[in-house]
């Protein structure tokens, strides 16, 4: 099972991909999955810009092909987002809208950021998304709040215990759904 962790934002100074990194390593220690850390900024995803309807993929851009690929290429995924005013980056939301077919029956999760609700809002109005494109948000999702505490001067992200255990049952979650949903795939 292939796991796609995507980093949903790529504003200047972000600090998703350290997140996304520790996320990445505990995935692949976990063990369970080939993991890939995807990062929205290196598709330079215009908003919105193919003529035809998602649900067709008949996409006209390349930069949409390489990322309808690399969706289809996953199991599962896991969102690494932020929290902009209480929301998903727009960057990452794009990215969900642009193509479709590619998301359905995968299972997804979310390890949000921000301040006192560790982005939990942005997760929950994500989760409302994800579901909409016919693939399976799971509850758990993993906060980090106050995340600049947890940021050593390098960057790196060093997790507390709850982060772990989050990130942990996060993973056991996105196993046993993303076998199930596979098979489900086969005959959409």
């Amino acid at each position: 099972m292939k796991l796609n962790i995507i980093i949903g934002s790529t504003r200047p100074g972000r600090v998703g991909p350290s997140i996304a990194k520790w996320v990445g390593d505990f995935a692949r220690d976990h063990g369970k999955f080939e993991v890939e850390v995807v990062d929205l900024d290196d598709f330079k995803l215009p908003f919105l810009d193919e003529p035809k309807h998602p649900r067709l993929q008949e996409y006209e851009h390349e930069h949409t092909r390489k990322w309808s690929e690399s969706v289809a290429s996953a199991d599962a995924f896991i969102f690494v987002t932020p929290e902009y005013d209480f929301f998903a980056p727009a960057t990452l939301v794009n990215a969900l809208q642009v193509v479709y077919k590619e998301w359905g029956y995968k299972p997804a999760g979310v390890v949000s950021y921000g301040g006192v609700s560790g982005g939990l809002r942005a997760a929950q109005e994500l989760r409302t998304l994800i579901v909409n494109l016919n693939a399976h948000p799971l509850p758990q999702v993993v906060p980090i709040p106050f995340f600049p505490k947890f940021l050593g001067e390098d960057g790196k992200l060093t997790p507390n215990d709850e982060m772990k255990a989050g990130a942990t049952g996060l993973l056991d979650e996105l196993y046993k759904w993303a076998g199930p949903l596979a098979e489900m795939r086969k005959s959409a």
